[in-house]
């Protein structure tokens, strides 16, 4: 298609930096904003090369970053799991509040197409199949988890994980997946009363080149590459044998790009996965074979609010978008185990 004015929100970041390539490469035409948040970026960051310090909370400054834009790509939040219940505020103004400050703009600027960085957190734990089909669960027993049994179960058996689909109901288990499904809802109704379009990518796990160093809100694989890194053992919850599904960041951008030249109708949630499900003790066995590192170390320990397994169904995306992920893990998580990782925020301020 023809190139298009795009303004990309979080440009600044890990995933929003490969975005902002993949999009100027496809011929598009970026405006690339980005708050800078310390926490994200140091204390006293600058943005980099055209990308324009702008805080979506801040009507006026995005009426002027929207001027002319065909769609918006919108990839600002305060990530990670939430680690304490006083991160509430943060994500909830950063990332709720934000998104509604930029639907009002979008709808003043005559903007009807967005493209919204979502997460499979908003499912909270997969789906489960026992002897009668699928199964809903709650919580796993604390009992279960102190004796270690990590699995789901339902008449004496373990279930087993299956696909998940766009359809499941949201179930928030963190108070960033709380933050997710309100951006969503937030979205799905704007579309509605305007009659715009939203495509809402959720993104499964994702890793790759220039992913933050190891701090409380970072993903797994950032976690076990610092660890190895730094000379230590990757620690690994549980038994191990919690499946996910681990994206590339270059297949991030790629979805991206085609929800912004594909424009779906209406509001439109997809699986942004590998589709090659994956145990999180295969992730750290990987990482630490190939960075030449210590073996990991399996600790039975839990984390509240953890969930099992959660694995994607790519389908829906490959259908409407014409999405597949061309990063394979065993592949990808090779390269990523010595792959530059960018400084934390407490990288920065340990200087």
């Amino acid at each position: 298609m023809d190139g298009v004015r795009v303004l990309l929100t979080g440009a600044a970041g890990f995933i929003g930096t490969h975005i902002h390539t993949t999009l100027q490469e496809a011929g598009h035409e970026v405006v690339a904003i980005d708050l800078m948040l310390p926490t994200a970026h140091g204390p006293g960051a600058r943005p980099p090369e055209g990308v324009a310090r702008v805080d979506i909370r801040e009507p006026a400054e995005l009426d002027r970053a929207l001027r002319g834009v065909d769609v918006v790509c919108h990839q600002a939040a305060v990530v990670g799991a939430g680690v304490d219940a006083q991160d509430a505020p943060a994500y909830a103004g950063h990332n709720d509040y934000g998104t509604a400050v930029l639907l009002a703009a979008m709808d003043r600027a005559g903007c009807h197409r967005l493209v919204l960085a979502s997460s499979m957190v908003v499912y909270g734990e997969g789906l489960y199949r026992g002897p009668e089909g699928l199964v809903a669960v709650g919580a796993r027993r604390g009992d279960d988890l102190a004796a270690g049994r990590f699995e789901h179960r339902s008449g004496g058996a373990d279930l087993e994980w299956a696909p998940v689909p766009e359809d499941t109901p949201a179930r928030p288990r963190s108070l960033y997946a709380a933050s997710k499904v309100a951006q969503e809802n937030y979205a799905t109704a704007w579309a509605a009363l305007t009659g715009s379009s939203v495509t809402a990518l959720r993104y499964h796990n994702v890793y790759g080149p220039g992913m933050p160093r190891d701090t409380p809100y970072s993903g797994v694989a950032a976690i076990f590459r610092s660890a190895l890194a730094a000379g230590r053992a990757p620690r690994v919850f549980e038994d191990g044998g919690q499946t996910r599904d681990f994206v590339h960041v270059a297949d991030i951008a790629a979805a991206n790009l085609a929800a912004v030249e594909t424009g779906l109708p209406g509001f439109e949630p997809l699986n942004v996965c590998s589709g090659r499900p994956i145990t999180i003790g295969q992730v750290a066995r990987t990482l630490a074979a190939a960075h030449g590192g210590p073996d990991p170390v399996v600790t039975g320990d839990v984390r509240p609010g953890d969930v099992r397994h959660i694995v994607a169904d790519p389908t829906r995306a490959r259908r409407l978008l014409g999405f597949t992920a061309q990063v394979a893990p065993e592949t990808g998580l090779v390269e990523f185990a010595s792959a530059p990782l960018r400084p934390s925020a407490l990288d920065v301020s340990a200087c």
